[in-house]
Parts: C-alpha cells; structure tokens; sequence
C-alpha cells in the first residue's frame, strides 16, 4: 500500500516520506479501514516536529489520527457484519506508530465509528481529535441547557465544534475571535461573537451576560486567563485544551474568590466511556446536519509536508488528504 512516514523528527519537507509499506493485517479486536481521507491536526504535525522535545516514539510512524473510508477486514472477535461499512476513525496515532496516512489502517474496533450514510467523508474525517476534544471540554462538567458559553478561538477546529455542540445543547454560546475582521464568519456559528482586538472584551462580553459565563472553552490559557477570571460566573469551570505558553501564570486570588474549577483536556487521554459518549453524540449531531466544518479540497499524499505546512501555518478549514492520489 502507499503511505507517508517519518523516522526522525524534523520540518515536514525535510522527514516525511510516501513510498510503498506492506499492507496491515488485523489482530484481535481490530479492523482495517480502507482510508479515503484522512484528516491533519496541530497534533499531528507538533508529533512530527518533534514539539516539547519529543522523542521518536517508534522507530518508523505513519501520521495522523483521524480519516474517513471503509471497513474492509476485520479481526478474530469482531462482527464480520462491519466489512463493507462507512466509518470515521479517531486515535489511530494515538500511542501507536501507525496512523491514517495510508491506503490502509488498522485500529481497535471501537476507534472506527460507523459513519451514516448521509453524513459526507469530508465530514467524518474531521471528526476525531477536534470533536472529541470539544465534546469534553463542553460536556465533562454536565448539562448545559440555559447556562451561557464562552468559546474563544471561535474559528478554529476545536472551537467551532464546541460551539456547535454548546448550542444544540442549549447553551447561549459567546464566540471569541482574534480580529474584527473575524467577526462576520463567526456570526454564523455563535449567538453572539467578541473580538480580542477591542478595546474591552470583558465588558463586551458581561454585558452579553451579566451574571458571568458558566463555561469557558479555552484554546490559549496563557493568553486569555485573566479574561476568563474577569468574565467567569461564581463556579463557573474554565477547559483549557492549549496553552501558547506551556507555563502559564494564574490569576489566582479573583479565581479562589469566584470558586472557579480549572480542567485541562487532552484529547489522546479523555477516559474511554467520555470518548464513546463523545463519538455517539458526533455522529448524531453530524446526522442532524448540526455540524458543519469548511475543509480544503483534499490533497494527494504526496503532497502531505504541503498539508503539514498549511496545519502549521494555521488554514482556518481542516486540511484533507486523499491517499488514492
């Protein structure tokens, strides 16, 4: 099969590879996923890059977790109805050397999802490490009916899912972007969008809700924590998922007296029913047509440092790959 690896870490152009591996074989409780498109994450490409002095995990790793394609074989133990099945997959990389940068991949059974038939590939492959990320930082703490959200980075992969998810819920969803200029784009995904860039984001956003948010999802904790402190209703709870600055300081008394809750998210390690729980709801919620994600038209693998270096240079749509070209 054709696949895209890496055996050191580095810049894309300089260690990725697309060649010829042999095709995988299911074990026990496994299946393999005739790929269609396979979806490229921040994660991804920071793995590669070797980001926080990361060390080459195996020897040789395929990238990426998540894609859209077909189940084409299954392993001892698992319903041999799933063959010839749509399906998106999550956390295929995810503690294991190989990803979905290949015409085919191999994953624990309950990693590939069934995809419903009116639900797009473009869409399923857009789904894992984003969605079950913005599952858990929108849903770890409870129901969200009537409560009031703050989603910053509005735009982004995670952010526009959570948003998403919040308002079906039933959250008041408040987005944040960077610039004014973002407004109009996030107009069409939130109830109500503040930009960063004006004179006093805290008061825009109390006057949208006086009594404070009850949830802040968080893509820059370093950046964004006294905002949050300022805006945040009595328990309130604060989700980082990233942090531009991987020691971040904390504004800690006005947070003690507001009783706030800190929960940090990482997606590869979200506890296995949160994940299922997350995957089920996706997968409705994409059956509804109440998930929509702009993806770029897809790549061919052997363009894959050109994906990564898009990733890295922070494209607003998902970027896609097909490895059939």
């Amino acid at each position: 099969m054709r696949a895209a690896w890496y055996e050191r870490t580095g810049d894309a152009e300089s260690v990725l590879t697309v060649g010829e591996m042999p095709t995988p074989e299911p074990g026990d409780g496994e299946v393999r996923v005739r790929v269609h498109l396979p979806g490229v994450n921040p994660g991804d490409t920071k793995k590669r890059l070797g980001w926080q002095d990361g060390a080459m995990p195996y020897p040789r790793v395929v990238p990426h977790s998540d894609a859209a394609g077909v189940i084409d074989a299954v392993g001892p133990d698992v319903d041999a109805d799933r063959v010839g099945r749509r399906v998106w997959v999550h956390g295929a990389q995810s503690y294991r050397a190989f990803g979905t940068a290949a015409e085919y991949v191999v994953v624990p059974d309950d990693l590939a999802v069934a995809l419903p038939d009116e639900v797009p590939d473009e869409l399923g492959a857009c789904l894992g490490i984003p969605g079950i990320t913005a599952h858990r930082a929108v849903f770890a703490d409870g129901p969200l009916a009537d409560s009031v959200v703050l989603v910053h980075g509005v735009l982004g992969g995670v952010g526009r899912l959570a948003a998403q998810l919040a308002r079906r819920a039933g959250a008041l969803v408040v987005g944040t972007v960077r610039s004014s200029g973002d407004v109009p784009a996030a107009a069409e995904i939130v109830d109500h969008v503040v930009a960063l860039d004006t004179d006093d984001p805290a008061g825009a956003i109390r006057r949208i809700a006086p009594e404070g948010v009850d949830r802040v999802v968080e893509v820059s904790l370093s950046d964004n924590v006294r905002l949050d402190a300022a805006v945040t209703a009595l328990g309130g709870v604060v989700v980082a998922y990233a942090s531009r600055d991987g020691e971040p300081s904390i504004p800690f008394w006005p947070m003690l007296f507001a009783n706030l809750t800190l929960r940090l998210v990482g997606s590869d390690d979200v506890p296995v029913e949160a994940k299922r729980a997350a995957a089920a709801e996706l997968t409705q919620a994409a059956r509804e047509g109440a998930l929509h994600v702009p993806a770029v038209d897809p790549l061919p693998l052997a363009d894959i440092a050109r994906a990564h270096e898009l990733v890295d240079a922070g494209s607003r749509r998902r970027v896609l790959l097909d490895p059939r070209r």
